[in-house]
Protein backbone atom coordinates (compact mmCIF):
# COMPACT_ATOMS: atom_id res chain seq x y z
CA UNK A 1 0.00 0.00 0.00
CA UNK A 2 1.40 3.22 -1.01
CA UNK A 3 0.41 6.32 0.77
CA UNK A 4 0.26 9.89 -0.63
CA UNK A 5 -1.03 13.11 0.27
CA UNK A 6 -2.23 15.40 -1.88
CA UNK A 7 0.14 18.31 -1.78
CA UNK A 8 2.98 15.23 -2.69
CA UNK A 9 1.12 14.88 -5.94
CA UNK A 10 2.74 16.18 -8.99
CA UNK A 11 -0.32 15.82 -11.58
CA UNK A 12 1.93 17.29 -13.96
CA UNK A 13 3.74 13.13 -14.03
CA UNK A 14 2.06 10.88 -16.21
CA UNK A 15 3.47 8.08 -14.36
CA UNK A 16 1.94 9.08 -10.77
CA UNK A 17 0.24 5.71 -10.77
CA UNK A 18 2.34 3.82 -12.89
CA UNK A 19 3.44 1.52 -9.55
CA UNK A 20 -0.57 0.47 -9.59
CA UNK A 21 -0.17 -1.10 -12.57
CA UNK A 22 3.14 -3.03 -11.36
CA UNK A 23 1.17 -3.95 -8.00
CA UNK A 24 -1.47 -5.23 -10.07
CA UNK A 25 0.58 -7.09 -12.20
CA UNK A 26 3.32 -8.61 -9.86
CA UNK A 27 1.12 -8.65 -6.46
CA UNK A 28 -2.63 -8.75 -6.83
CA UNK A 29 -3.20 -10.01 -3.44
CA UNK A 30 -2.14 -6.78 -2.50
CA UNK A 31 -5.47 -5.17 -2.60
CA UNK A 32 -7.07 -7.76 -0.39
CA UNK A 33 -4.12 -6.83 1.79
CA UNK A 34 -5.03 -3.41 1.90
CA UNK A 35 -8.48 -3.68 2.41
CA UNK A 36 -7.66 -5.72 5.85
CA UNK A 37 -5.28 -3.37 7.13
CA UNK A 38 -7.52 -0.40 6.48
CA UNK A 39 -8.91 1.15 9.66
CA UNK A 40 -12.83 1.53 9.39
CA UNK A 41 -14.98 4.32 9.81
CA UNK A 42 -16.09 5.30 13.76
CA UNK A 43 -19.74 4.60 13.08
CA UNK A 44 -22.92 6.38 12.06
CA UNK A 45 -24.36 8.54 14.35
CA UNK A 46 -27.58 10.78 14.57
CA UNK A 47 -27.30 14.10 14.44
CA UNK A 48 -24.39 13.71 12.51
CA UNK A 49 -24.94 13.95 8.58
CA UNK A 50 -22.40 11.94 6.30
CA UNK A 51 -20.58 13.49 3.48
CA UNK A 52 -19.40 10.76 0.70
CA UNK A 53 -17.75 11.27 -2.43
CA UNK A 54 -19.25 9.64 -5.25
CA UNK A 55 -16.66 7.92 -8.25
CA UNK A 56 -18.95 5.68 -9.78
CA UNK A 57 -20.07 6.91 -13.04
CA UNK A 58 -17.08 5.94 -15.35
CA UNK A 59 -17.86 2.66 -14.59
CA UNK A 60 -21.15 3.11 -16.68
CA UNK A 61 -19.34 5.00 -19.82
CA UNK A 62 -20.93 7.91 -18.20
CA UNK A 63 -17.37 10.47 -18.78
CA UNK A 64 -19.55 13.96 -19.26
CA UNK A 65 -19.55 16.66 -17.12
CA UNK A 66 -21.69 19.65 -17.94
CA UNK A 67 -20.59 20.00 -21.99
CA UNK A 68 -17.09 17.90 -21.52
CA UNK A 69 -18.35 14.39 -23.08
CA UNK A 70 -14.41 13.17 -21.81
CA UNK A 71 -14.48 15.21 -18.27
CA UNK A 72 -13.59 11.79 -16.65
CA UNK A 73 -11.80 9.94 -18.98
CA UNK A 74 -8.44 10.36 -17.38
CA UNK A 75 -8.22 7.82 -14.45
CA UNK A 76 -5.05 10.21 -13.23
CA UNK A 77 -7.21 13.35 -13.13
CA UNK A 78 -10.00 11.01 -11.37
CA UNK A 79 -7.89 9.97 -8.61
CA UNK A 80 -5.75 13.34 -7.87
CA UNK A 81 -9.35 14.71 -7.19
CA UNK A 82 -10.28 11.88 -5.45
CA UNK A 83 -7.33 11.79 -3.24
CA UNK A 84 -8.27 15.85 -2.96
CA UNK A 85 -11.45 15.17 -2.02
CA UNK A 86 -10.74 12.55 0.72
CA UNK A 87 -8.42 14.20 2.63
CA UNK A 88 -10.86 16.99 4.10
CA UNK A 89 -11.36 14.90 7.43
CA UNK A 90 -15.02 15.99 6.81
CA UNK A 91 -15.36 13.91 3.78
CA UNK A 92 -16.31 10.44 5.42
CA UNK A 93 -16.23 8.63 2.50
CA UNK A 94 -16.50 7.08 -0.98
CA UNK A 95 -19.20 5.25 -3.62
CA UNK A 96 -17.17 3.79 -6.71
CA UNK A 97 -17.15 1.14 -8.74
CA UNK A 98 -14.05 -1.83 -8.16
CA UNK A 99 -11.72 -0.67 -10.38
CA UNK A 100 -11.45 2.88 -8.44
CA UNK A 101 -12.11 1.52 -5.05
CA UNK A 102 -9.40 -0.83 -5.67
CA UNK A 103 -6.91 1.89 -6.60
CA UNK A 104 -7.55 3.95 -3.98
CA UNK A 105 -7.10 1.12 -1.07
CA UNK A 106 -3.49 0.29 -2.77
CA UNK A 107 -3.26 4.18 -2.68
CA UNK A 108 -4.07 3.91 0.93
CA UNK A 109 -7.07 6.94 0.25
CA UNK A 110 -9.55 5.48 2.45
CA UNK A 111 -8.04 5.46 6.01
CA UNK A 112 -11.02 6.15 8.85
CA UNK A 113 -13.87 6.33 5.67
CA UNK A 114 -17.15 5.27 4.80
CA UNK A 115 -16.69 2.39 1.77
CA UNK A 116 -20.01 2.32 -0.84
CA UNK A 117 -19.48 0.02 -4.08
CA UNK A 118 -21.60 0.60 -6.97
CA UNK A 119 -23.39 -2.91 -7.59
CA UNK A 120 -25.66 -2.65 -11.04
CA UNK A 121 -23.25 -0.79 -13.90
CA UNK A 122 -25.08 -2.49 -16.85
CA UNK A 123 -27.77 0.12 -18.10
CA UNK A 124 -25.22 1.88 -20.23
CA UNK A 125 -26.25 5.28 -21.32
CA UNK A 126 -27.89 4.97 -25.08
CA UNK A 127 -27.74 0.87 -25.14
CA UNK A 128 -30.47 -0.61 -26.83
CA UNK A 129 -32.00 -1.92 -23.31
CA UNK A 130 -30.87 0.66 -21.16
CA UNK A 131 -33.27 -0.28 -18.44
CA UNK A 132 -32.16 -3.60 -17.86
CA UNK A 133 -29.63 -2.40 -15.79
CA UNK A 134 -27.96 -5.67 -14.79
CA UNK A 135 -25.66 -6.38 -11.23
CA UNK A 136 -22.07 -6.21 -12.82
CA UNK A 137 -19.61 -4.46 -10.39
CA UNK A 138 -19.58 -5.56 -6.60
CA UNK A 139 -21.29 -8.08 -5.17
CA UNK A 140 -22.57 -8.41 -1.35
CA UNK A 141 -20.11 -11.31 -0.80
CA UNK A 142 -17.34 -9.14 -2.53
CA UNK A 143 -18.16 -5.99 -0.93
CA UNK A 144 -18.16 -7.57 2.73
CA UNK A 145 -15.04 -9.26 1.84
CA UNK A 146 -13.21 -5.98 1.67
CA UNK A 147 -14.69 -4.38 4.76
CA UNK A 148 -17.31 -1.93 2.84
CA UNK A 149 -20.03 -0.69 4.48
CA UNK A 150 -22.37 -0.87 2.37
CA UNK A 151 -23.61 -1.39 -1.81
CA UNK A 152 -25.48 0.96 -4.09
CA UNK A 153 -27.84 0.04 -6.66
CA UNK A 154 -29.54 2.53 -9.55
CA UNK A 155 -33.30 0.98 -9.94
CA UNK A 156 -34.69 2.95 -12.73
CA UNK A 157 -38.28 2.00 -13.40
CA UNK A 158 -39.66 2.72 -16.62
CA UNK A 159 -43.29 1.58 -17.30
CA UNK A 160 -42.70 1.66 -20.62
CA UNK A 161 -40.14 -0.40 -20.62
CA UNK A 162 -40.93 -4.67 -19.16
CA UNK A 163 -37.16 -4.93 -17.92
CA UNK A 164 -38.23 -2.53 -14.90
CA UNK A 165 -39.86 -5.73 -13.89
CA UNK A 166 -36.22 -7.94 -13.46
CA UNK A 167 -34.95 -4.28 -12.26
CA UNK A 168 -37.07 -4.41 -9.59
CA UNK A 169 -36.48 -8.38 -8.74
CA UNK A 170 -32.59 -8.04 -8.92
CA UNK A 171 -32.53 -4.73 -6.63
CA UNK A 172 -34.40 -6.91 -4.09
CA UNK A 173 -32.27 -9.76 -3.97
CA UNK A 174 -29.19 -7.33 -3.81
CA UNK A 175 -30.97 -5.61 -0.62
CA UNK A 176 -31.57 -9.05 0.63
CA UNK A 177 -27.79 -10.05 -0.10
CA UNK A 178 -26.45 -6.95 1.93
CA UNK A 179 -28.92 -7.23 5.04
CA UNK A 180 -28.03 -10.49 5.30
CA UNK A 181 -24.63 -9.32 5.84
CA UNK A 182 -25.42 -6.65 7.55
CA UNK A 183 -24.71 -3.91 4.92
CA UNK A 184 -26.32 -0.95 3.91
CA UNK A 185 -28.31 -1.04 0.65
CA UNK A 186 -28.35 2.72 -0.84
CA UNK A 187 -30.99 2.71 -3.04
CA UNK A 188 -31.42 4.98 -5.65
CA UNK A 189 -34.50 5.20 -7.84
CA UNK A 190 -36.03 7.29 -10.34
CA UNK A 191 -38.98 7.06 -12.35
CA UNK A 192 -37.63 7.21 -15.92
CA UNK A 193 -39.10 7.64 -19.19
CA UNK A 194 -38.01 7.33 -22.83
CA UNK A 195 -37.90 9.64 -24.94
CA UNK A 196 -36.25 10.59 -28.20
CA UNK A 197 -33.60 12.25 -25.93
CA UNK A 198 -33.42 8.43 -24.56
CA UNK A 199 -34.15 7.67 -20.87
CA UNK A 200 -34.74 10.85 -19.04
CA UNK A 201 -35.88 10.81 -14.92
CA UNK A 202 -38.42 12.13 -13.91
CA UNK A 203 -37.92 15.08 -11.22
CA UNK A 204 -40.95 16.23 -10.23
CA UNK A 205 -41.99 15.65 -6.65
CA UNK A 206 -44.90 13.37 -7.20
CA UNK A 207 -42.45 10.70 -9.63
CA UNK A 208 -39.62 11.24 -7.10
CA UNK A 209 -42.27 9.99 -3.95
CA UNK A 210 -43.65 7.27 -6.12
CA UNK A 211 -40.18 5.53 -6.80
CA UNK A 212 -39.29 6.18 -3.04
CA UNK A 213 -42.81 4.32 -2.27
CA UNK A 214 -41.67 1.35 -4.56
CA UNK A 215 -38.27 1.47 -3.81
CA UNK A 216 -38.24 1.46 -0.34
CA UNK A 217 -40.73 -1.56 -0.44
CA UNK A 218 -37.96 -4.06 -2.16
CA UNK A 219 -36.44 -6.63 -0.56
CA UNK A 220 -37.94 -8.67 2.59
CA UNK A 221 -36.49 -6.07 5.12
CA UNK A 222 -35.75 -2.44 4.96
CA UNK A 223 -33.34 -2.32 8.33
CA UNK A 224 -30.45 -2.09 6.17
CA UNK A 225 -32.03 0.28 3.46
CA UNK A 226 -30.93 3.71 2.87
CA UNK A 227 -32.45 5.90 -0.41
CA UNK A 228 -30.44 8.01 -2.58
CA UNK A 229 -32.36 11.00 -3.21
CA UNK A 230 -32.21 13.80 -5.84
CA UNK A 231 -32.73 17.23 -5.11
CA UNK A 232 -36.25 18.45 -6.74
CA UNK A 233 -38.60 21.34 -5.62
CA UNK A 234 -41.25 20.39 -2.89
CA UNK A 235 -38.33 18.62 -1.11
CA UNK A 236 -40.38 18.12 2.18
CA UNK A 237 -43.00 15.93 0.46
CA UNK A 238 -40.86 13.90 -0.48
CA UNK A 239 -38.76 13.57 2.88
CA UNK A 240 -42.27 13.04 3.70
CA UNK A 241 -42.64 9.91 2.05
CA UNK A 242 -40.11 7.63 4.01
CA UNK A 243 -38.70 6.92 7.62
CA UNK A 244 -35.25 5.39 5.59
CA UNK A 245 -32.00 7.50 6.12
CA UNK A 246 -31.36 9.31 3.63
CA UNK A 247 -28.48 10.59 1.33
CA UNK A 248 -29.00 13.67 -1.59
CA UNK A 249 -26.92 13.07 -4.85
CA UNK A 250 -25.88 15.48 -7.09
CA UNK A 251 -26.52 14.24 -10.63
CA UNK A 252 -24.22 16.13 -13.68
CA UNK A 253 -24.14 19.96 -12.23
CA UNK A 254 -26.22 22.53 -13.64
CA UNK A 255 -26.97 26.01 -12.36
CA UNK A 256 -24.91 28.09 -11.09
CA UNK A 257 -22.31 26.72 -7.54
CA UNK A 258 -23.99 28.95 -5.46
CA UNK A 259 -27.63 27.85 -6.80
CA UNK A 260 -26.96 23.96 -5.68
CA UNK A 261 -24.98 24.64 -2.67
CA UNK A 262 -28.36 26.60 -1.21
CA UNK A 263 -30.62 24.31 -2.60
CA UNK A 264 -28.22 21.24 -0.97
CA UNK A 265 -28.30 23.45 2.31
CA UNK A 266 -31.91 23.55 2.67
CA UNK A 267 -32.57 19.94 1.58
CA UNK A 268 -30.17 19.00 4.54
CA UNK A 269 -32.15 20.54 6.85
CA UNK A 270 -35.25 18.38 6.48
CA UNK A 271 -35.73 15.67 8.92
CA UNK A 272 -34.67 11.99 7.64
CA UNK A 273 -31.64 13.36 5.51
CA UNK A 274 -28.52 11.81 6.45
CA UNK A 275 -26.04 13.63 4.67
CA UNK A 276 -24.61 13.93 1.07
CA UNK A 277 -23.41 11.44 -2.06
CA UNK A 278 -21.97 13.99 -4.63
CA UNK A 279 -19.51 13.23 -7.31
CA UNK A 280 -18.95 15.35 -10.49
CA UNK A 281 -20.48 18.65 -9.07
CA UNK A 282 -17.15 18.56 -5.92
CA UNK A 283 -14.56 16.23 -8.45
CA UNK A 284 -14.76 18.58 -11.78
CA UNK A 285 -16.23 22.08 -10.61
CA UNK A 286 -15.89 24.99 -12.84
CA UNK A 287 -13.54 26.92 -11.45
CA UNK A 288 -10.98 23.68 -10.80
CA UNK A 289 -11.08 23.87 -7.03
CA UNK A 290 -11.52 20.77 -5.74
CA UNK A 291 -10.62 21.16 -2.47
CA UNK A 292 -13.00 24.53 -2.07
CA UNK A 293 -15.73 22.48 -3.30
CA UNK A 294 -15.45 19.92 -1.03
CA UNK A 295 -14.90 22.44 2.00
CA UNK A 296 -17.76 24.37 1.43
CA UNK A 297 -20.46 21.31 0.48
CA UNK A 298 -18.96 20.00 4.41
CA UNK A 299 -20.08 23.40 5.83
CA UNK A 300 -23.61 22.78 5.34
CA UNK A 301 -23.60 19.53 6.52
CA UNK A 302 -25.34 19.06 10.36
CA UNK A 303 -23.05 17.75 12.80
CA UNK A 304 -19.76 18.11 11.12
CA UNK A 305 -17.01 20.52 12.52
CA UNK A 306 -16.29 23.41 10.22
CA UNK A 307 -12.79 23.36 9.28
CA UNK A 308 -11.47 26.75 9.98
CA UNK A 309 -11.92 28.51 6.42
CA UNK A 310 -14.16 26.71 4.80
CA UNK A 311 -16.51 28.80 2.44
CA UNK A 312 -20.01 29.26 2.93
Amino acid sequence: MTTTSPAELDTADPRRYEHLSRIRLEDPRAVQRAADSRRRHSGLVQGRQNFVVAADHAARGALKVRQDAGAMADRRSLLDRLQIALANPQVDGVLASPDVLDDLLLLGALEGKLVFGSMNRGGLPGLVNEIDDRFTGHTAEALNKIGADGGKMLTRICFEDPHTTSVLENTARAVDSLADLGLIAMVEPFISRITDRGIVNDLSADAVIQSVAIAQGLGGTSAHTWMKLPVVEEMERVMASTTLPTVLLGGDPSGRPDEVFATWEAALSLPGVQGLTVGRTLLYPEDGDVAGAVATAASLLKGHPVEEGAAR
